[in-house]
């Protein structure tokens, strides 16, 4: 026991003494100890009553709390947390909240759950410096930002890849999907987000990063097959650097949630996987609550787009002062009986031709300044930044 108390208890036990011996003055002893009389008095009696060594420093917590937890509401708590055993005591409150129709505070969820030996210490976060991200695009409304990638792949129980791609709202975080391809090869990718911007409509920007089939390092922009589809249909392009994942850290963070709750129990095949990745998909989506959103789920907020998915793709208008010309299968564009590479990756599209000077023409991609051919060396030279024609896109 530490000497300071010990202190404590021997000058109470010396009041005590004095003080229930006859004749002894209260009032003098309180001047004395230094205590007021209502202490010294305290003291008497508790002496009096239970003995000088009841004087100990008596503990201050109260008999009885009104607002303590009843046993059923702990063990609603309980049985949250073992539902989804992945889930903190914010969204567990949340979800009590709602199932209940009544509150419960996230420090009581979090003791509760700590009692029960439910709670995992957090890893202490090593901070760094932030860092900056040129030109993202803040979405303001469903489908203003759709975020994409790959999945880092696990092995499946007959021994297959399983790499999920997964599409979300940036706005509302609803996963628009989560699914196992057969393969990644671009026709495959051209028909997965066909699927759908024919189910939830067109977003105003994608956001991916610069790997395949998303992107091509060494195309003008950029450019791919896939992203050469999007930018066809209105879509902006937005490319996170390389070697910079924080660029898209809410998609990062969403794969982290894949890899404990539905990479760590492996299925036999894609068809199980892909199942188990639906059932998540829609728990994240329609029971899960957010706290960036408020304690809402991503379904509430979620809506498809009003910019609808056309049956039939028309040819690009590029309006007047350019001129449309084919490219072919090799990436060759035609002027003036001459003929240049522009890109692979644009093979089979119209691009519009622009008069820049009397020795350099533009080459538009519908909205997408792509490059410039140099009239006297008959080269193309990419442009060196995303310019682009106003066309209602979000800023």
């Amino acid at each position: 026991m530490p000497w300071k108390v010990l202190m404590k208890q021997n000058i109470r036990r010396e009041f005590a003494v004095k003080a229930l011996a006859p004749g002894a003055n209260l009032t003098a002893l309180c001047l004395e100890y230094d205590v007021t009389r209502k202490t010294g008095r305290e003291w008497r009696e508790r002496a009096r009553l239970g003995g000088i060594n009841r004087l100990a420093e008596r503990s201050r917590r109260p008999l009885s709390s009104p607002q303590q937890l009843s046993e059923a509401t702990v063990c609603q708590v309980v049985r949250l947390k073992v539902a989804y055993p992945h889930w903190g005591p914010k969204k567990i409150s949340e979800l009590y909240r709602k199932a209940q129709g009544e509150p419960i505070g996230i420090s009581s969820c979090h003791r509760v759950l700590k009692a029960a030996g439910l709670v995992e210490p957090r890893k202490r976060r090593v901070r760094r410096a932030a860092t900056l991200v040129l030109g993202p695009v803040v979405p303001r409304a469903a489908n203003d930002v759709w975020t994409i990638d790959f999945k880092g792949w696990w092995r499946l129980g007959d021994g297959c890849r399983c790499e999920p791609l997964t599409v979300r709202d940036a706005f509302s975080k609803y996963i628009l999907a989560a699914v196992v391809p057969a393969n990644g090869r671009t026709q495959t990718m051209l028909q997965e987000f066909n699927r759908l911007f024919q189910l939830y409509g067109l977003p105003k920007v994608i956001k991916s990063d610069n790997g395949t089939p998303f992107a091509t390092v060494a195309a003008p922009l950029g450019l791919s097959v896939l992203s050469a589809s999007w930018v066809a249909l209105g879509i902006e392009l937005e490319h996170s650097r390389p070697g910079h994942p924080q660029d898209n850290g809410a998609h990062e963070r969403m794969h982290k949630d894949i890899v404990a709750e539905v990479a760590t129990k492996v299925q036999v095949d894609a068809r199980a996987q892909q199942v188990a990745l639906d059932l998540w998909r829609r728990e994240y989506n329609e029971v899960r609550p957010h706290e960036t959103l408020r304690g809402r789920c991503p379904a509430e907020l979620y809506s498809k787009s009003p910019r609808c998915y056309p049956a039939k793709l028309a040819g690009l208008d590029y309006g007047p002062g350019y001129f449309p010309r084919k490219v072919s299968a090799r990436g060759v564009v035609k002027y003036n009986g001459r003929s240049t590479f522009i890109t692979t990756a644009l093979a089979g599209w119209e691009v519009g031709l622009r008069i820049e000077s009397a020795n350099a023409v533009q080459v538009w991609f519908n909205y997408l300044l792509v490059g410039t051919i140099d009239l006297q060396t008959n080269r193309f030279g990419s442009a060196p930044s995303r310019s682009a024609k106003a066309v209602g896109l979000a800023a």
